[in-house]
């Protein structure tokens, strides 16, 4: 086994990225909501409130998962990644939630909307913001593999188009003269913000149940093996997870009983040298067993879904 901690750079200077830019919007779009009393745009202040909120996390989180691994976290602190996208999550189903409840009585009781072109331009000005802070944000999560970062570049993203939606609603007021379809917009956008927030929360949760690296991945691990296994070698016992930035593997290698100890040595750092080469982020585990000892076959069963 080959511990191999690749050591993670500080992300923080990304979420105060993220938090300069929530602040920006939020002071852009709560003038442009008590210019125009739109509740579509209300329901935009509220968004960035909550890109606020995942922001501030997102830095405790990202601080965290920083950290080396200890005595006490033996495999790194990766997964604190995982409590910040799913709070995150959580809050855009919370902010949805207060958008249904704002838009709902607008339904009954229309109100107009007032200076609507000023209004725009600066709802306009904050979506601009949020877009190149959501490119960069996820720019950089898929560089460095962080969940976290993708998460917020989401949410900012999910942002812009709810400002999008929000820009047409007042629009349309503005040439059909028909109130109700801001609140209307509204509702539409909430339930836009719920979809987002359920898959955030869903990868998040994935991530602290241990879910399985994906098919391309795993299918990855096997190519590598199968250059072994032609040979008459075997392996079995495959178990892969995501932590973090971080992947995990372990396998168990069978080899003839008459390998010198050495030998096996060698063999299962070429193996362990050659899946991290193909999945340069992973933690490789291996086990060496013998093909002529019956034992070495009692924990097939690790075979969880035949990933062998």
């Amino acid at each position: 086994m080959t511990a191999n901690f690749i050591k993670q750079p500080s992300l923080t200077r990304f979420a105060w990225l993220s938090m300069a830019a929530a602040i920006v919007t939020i002071a852009f779009k709560a003038a442009a909501y008590f210019l125009t009393g739109s509740v579509g745009l209300l329901s935009d202040v509220m968004e960035s409130f909550v890109n606020l909120v995942g922001a501030i996390m997102a830095m405790s989180m990202l601080s965290i998962a920083a950290r080396p691994a200890d005595d006490d976290h033996a495999y790194g602190h990766d997964k604190a990644e995982y409590f910040s996208s799913g709070v995150e999550g959580t809050l855009i189903l919370v902010a949805a939630i207060g958008i249904i409840a704002a838009a709902i009585p607008r339904l009954f009781d229309p109100k107009p909307i007032e200076q609507i072109g000023l209004g725009l331009g600066i709802s306009l000005a904050a979506s601009l913001v949020n877009s190149i802070v959501a490119l960069v944000l996820l720019r950089a999560g898929k560089r460095y593999h962080s969940i976290t970062l993708e998460a917020n570049a989401h949410h900012l993203l999910t942002d812009v188009w709810t400002s999008v939606g929000v820009l047409v609603g007042v629009i349309g007021v503005m040439l059909t003269d028909w109130n109700r379809l801001d609140p209307i917009v509204a509702l539409i956008v909430a339930g836009n913000i719920i979809w987002s927030g359920f898959h955030i929360v869903k990868k998040s949760v994935s991530g602290l149940m241990d879910t399985a690296l994906p098919i391309e991945q795993q299918n990855i691990i096997k190519n590598v093996m199968n250059y072994y296994t032609k040979d008459g070698l075997q392996c079995h016992a495959i178990r892969t997870r995501q932590s973090g930035a971080r992947q995990f593997v372990s396998l168990h290698v069978l080899v003839p009983g008459m390998w010198t100890v050495q030998r096996g040595h060698r063999l299962l750092e070429s193996i362990e040298a050659d899946i991290r080469k193909a999945l340069p982020r992973s933690i490789v585990i291996t086990h060496l067993e013998s093909l002529d000892d019956p034992s070495s076959w009692d924990d097939i069963n690790l075979d969880r879904g035949e990933n062998t």
